[in-house]
């Protein structure tokens, strides 16, 4: 005797509902970036133009990330897709932090490059572009900040913007400091800190992704505790061939098989253990196998 749920319409997934918001920043980000790069050629500054590759990231992801949203959307309908798409979400995500590594190593090794002979940059427009990224940035972060907390593909999102609301200030200040100094290594320097900045928040992104691919267990949950949890569940004399694991953000999946003690009524351990997960764990999409007493072993040891 079994148990689950429908994993592609049950819950509504977390990045839908800021869907909205995630348009807003898109388009906003956008229009910054092709300004920051137009800026970045005619100004020489390699500072902006590493803003603007990082926003081109930002933009990327956020695409990618709309992409994947209205894909999950439209997956519910193929019986092929018994989990929909919901993977596409962090197939983005995990596109996304290998994007926004490559960036962060392009910068580091131009600006080391420049630290040699830095050219002269034009700090006046340099300042005015950098500006309106900042504000650019602000917007978008306000914008994402609460969609960050629920969902992957949009924490990546969310610490691009973060990133690059920190790089614009870093390019105002080199901006300030070659209007006032001429002293060009700013430049170069700024680019190098954002470089530097973006780079552990890639990895740590790209490694949230790869542990939901590969179906670890959530980092937040023992699985040992689940295990103890079932089997302290009344009527059940064993727990076996216990899964858990994260389809996508905000949706923990498990499985596992529950034997139990001779004369027990099924439908009420099945009950019980459900209500176990969803209450200890916040587990709420579960397939459960009860399996009497007297059938114990029948299921055999599964070997991967």
């Amino acid at each position: 005797m079994g148990a689950g749920h429908d994993h592609s319409g049950a819950v509504a997934n977390a990045a839908h509902r800021h869907r909205g918001r995630l348009w807003a920043a898109f388009a906003l980000l956008a229009v910054l970036m092709v300004v920051e790069a137009v800026a970045a050629f005619t100004t020489g500054s390699l500072a902006l133009l590493s803003d603007a590759g990082h926003m081109f990231t930002d933009v990327l992801g956020i695409g990618m990330a709309l992409a994947a949203i209205t894909a999950t959307r439209r997956a519910g309908t193929d019986p092929q897709r018994t989990f929909g798409l919901y993977r596409l979400e962090v197939l983005a995500a995990l596109a996304n932090a290998v994007l926004l590594g490559a960036v962060a190593v392009y910068v580091l090794v131009e600006a080391v490059r420049r630290f040699g002979e830095p050219p002269e940059v034009l700090a006046g427009p340099m300042l005015v572009v950098a500006v309106l990224g900042l504000l650019a940035n602000i917007v978008a972060f306000a914008l994402l900040r609460a969609g960050s907390k629920e969902s992957i593909n949009l924490r990546g999102a969310y610490l691009e913007v973060l990133g690059d609301l920190l790089g614009s200030l870093g390019v105002i200040a080199a901006a300030l400091v070659i209007a006032v100094t001429d002293w060009w290594w700013a430049d170069p320097l700024v680019a190098v800190g954002i470089g530097l900045f973006i780079l552990p928040r890639t990895w740590r992104l790209g490694r949230a992704a790869v542990r939901i691919l590969v179906q670890a267990a959530p980092e937040h949950l023992q699985v040992t505790a689940v295990h103890d949890r079932l089997a302290a569940v009344p009527g059940v004399a064993e727990v076996h061939d216990l899964h858990v694991w994260t389809l996508t953000s905000g949706m923990e999946v498990a499985s596992a098989h529950l034997t139990t003690d001779p004369g027990v009524d099924p439908g009420g351990v099945l009950a019980a253990a459900r209500a176990a997960l969803h209450e200890d764990f916040s587990i709420d999409h579960a397939t459960l196998q009860v399996e009497p007493g007297a059938s114990a072993g029948v299921c055999g040891k599964t070997e991967w």
